[in-house]
């Protein structure tokens, strides 16, 4: 007998990433607080730790978003240091290469870290997959066989 099952019943080997908007909020929320750091602890003139901490920002937020996300969150973050991180601050600029590479390098964090957070639950997945489907497949044990 063929019994209908959703797909989506039992257990999921592989989690489910956090939905696009909240992975958004929380880079803004994350950007405004360490762009806020960065300027009370350092100031404006050493744009590269920022860059530096928003890319940490964006490759965690990459973990557990999906690849869609990692665009958004990069722009995001990429927002906040180039407005506030730098003189003059509160003023959006555009200066071609060094842009060009604070977006590259903020887009690559969250792509790796995407891409880190899927390859770990996959592994984790075919680890706990693997020993069910061998103890299904070997023969019950019936003691010794004289042949």
């Amino acid at each position: 007998m063929i019994e209908w099952a959703p797909l989506s019943y039992g257990p999921r080997p592989v989690p489910q990433p956090v939905a696009t908007p909240l992975v958004w909020a929380t880079a803004v929320g994350g950007a405004m607080v360490l762009v806020a750091l960065h300027y009370a602890l350092v100031g404006t003139d050493r744009p590269g730790l920022a860059l530096t901490a928003l890319s940490l920002l964006a490759g965690l937020l990459g973990l557990c978003a999906r690849f869609t996300a990692a665009p958004g969150t990069a722009v995001l973050c990429w927002l906040f240091l180039n407005g506030f991180a730098i003189p003059p601050a509160g003023t959006l600029t555009w200066a071609g290469h060094r842009d060009t590479f604070w977006l590259a390098c903020l887009c690559a964090a969250a792509l790796v870290g995407t891409a880190l957070a899927r390859i770990i639950q996959a592994r984790a997945a075919y680890r706990r997959i693997i020993p069910a489907a061998a103890t299904t497949e070997a023969e019950p044990d019936d003691g010794p066989r004289d042949l």
